[in-house]
């Protein structure tokens, strides 16, 4: 696949999204889901770098906005509330669109204070999810990194803290014990208490990345107090076990673990280690994963999204061998080399995944149609994923 045609078909597929959701031709009442928003805000300012084209950035900068205006209150069928979810007034509230949260966006609403829990219904039903606030703190990061723009690291920053604040589990002592899975849209309860394999490792990261953000854009050595936050989540992260046969699972493993070699202070062994069984936890779930045969499955047995994940994922596998190269003395660690040449040997896995799931997308089936929105946008990131991968410096253009 050459560059422009890349190009041409990320444009094809974002604007067809711009288009159902509502962001252009702007609708009165959008469609926003945070998961696939975040990535696509990502892949706005992908090809605004491709192109120069400004007007990728107009929709990056408004599909930001429609998301804190919708995500950021509560929902129109709300029967007892209204207005911005952390409480605050119109105008701070678009001053501090992420201090209370953002919505999941799922179409129903979430599970009453008096309702038993139905673990098949609680995947429709909306509340707050720690691994979509992340992702979407990351997408804010990447804003502000392309705009040179405070304001978006800020909202990164209050998003951070609200998230660390609400979803963190603490003993009597008050020492952190792990994250909620789920929270109500307000906050004030979980709707799901267990945590999520890789929430902590995921929300070490993307808080570094905050961290970074704000000292890069805004000069701001203070960083909000999120050096606190890190080490509370990093110290859940030692001796984490973060293999996983889930091909989403080990995308997002890859990724972090390509944020975290940009990131990693390269005197620091605790987070060398870290990086270390993030890799190794990447490639034992890769192994387990092909083992099992599941790419051998028919494509109406699988997700297209989470596969676009892995190949998103493994696109990072080169970057991080680039990393290494030009970094040896810092990260000169034998094990983690082996471990990066095993994966290296799989990377051209993303191509095949791409190209499996390339024609539905052209051509959609019912089955692609169920989920067009987060299949269509995914594919579009595991084609181009430069900016998506990033922490501000700018990655080599994938192929």
């Amino acid at each position: 696949m050459t560059s422009a045609y890349e190009t041409a078909t990320v444009a094809r597929l974002m604007a067809a999204f711009a288009r159902r959701t509502g962001l252009s031709p702007a609708k009165e009442h959008p469609q926003r889901y945070l998961w696939t928003d975040a990535f696509a805000v990502c892949n706005f300012l992908e090809l605004s770098e491709r192109t120069g084209d400004q007007e990728y950035r107009r929709y990056a900068t408004e599909l930001i906005d429609q998301v804190h205006r919708v995500l950021g209150r509560f929902r129109v069928d709300d029967d007892y509330r209204a207005g911005w979810i952390s409480g605050l007034d119109e105008e701070a509230g678009r001053c501090h669109p992420t201090s209370g949260g953002l919505r999941i966006g799922k179409p129903l609403k979430e599970r009453g204070t008096d309702e038993l829990l139905d673990e098949q219904l609680e995947w429709d039903r909306d509340g707050q999810y720690f691994h979509y606030l992340t992702k979407w703190v990351h997408a804010l990061c990447q804003a502000a990194f392309v705009m040179r723009s405070h304001k978006y690291a800020q909202w990164a920053g209050d998003l951070a803290q609200t998230a660390f604040k609400k979803f963190m589990r603490r003993s009597g002592s008050g020492k952190p014990t792990g994250l909620y899975w789920k929270m109500s849209t307000d906050l004030s309860r979980p709707l799901v208490p267990a945590m999520g394999l890789h929430d902590a490792l995921d929300g070490f990261v993307t808080f570094r990345e905050v961290q970074h953000a704000i000292v890069k854009v805004a000069g701001d050595a203070e960083v909000n107090g999120l050096g606190e936050a890190s080490e509370s989540l990093f110290a859940l992260c030692e001796h984490g076990q973060w293999s996983t046969d889930d091909p989403l699972g080990i995308g997002g493993l890859l990724f972090d673990a390509y944020r975290l070699c940009q990131l990693v202070r390269q005197k620091d062994g605790r987070e060398l280690r870290l990086l270390e069984d993030v890799m190794e936890g990447s490639a034992n779930g890769l192994m387990i994963m092909l083992e099992a045969g599941y790419l051998k499955h028919p494509a109406g047995r699988r997700l297209a999204f989470r596969e676009l994940g892995l190949a998103t994922g493994l696109r990072a596998v080169p970057l991080i061998v680039t990393k290494f190269q030009n970094e040896n003395k810092a990260f000169g660690r034998p094990a983690l080399l082996r471990l990066i040449d095993l994966l290296l040997h799989y990377e051209r896995l993303s191509d095949e995944i791409i190209d499996l799931w390339l024609p539905y997308a052209e051509d959609p089936d019912e089955s692609w149609k169920a989920h067009q929105d987060i299949d269509d946008v995914m594919l579009a990131t595991a084609i181009a994923p430069s900016t998506f991968l990033s922490v501000g410096n700018p990655c080599p253009r994938t192929h």
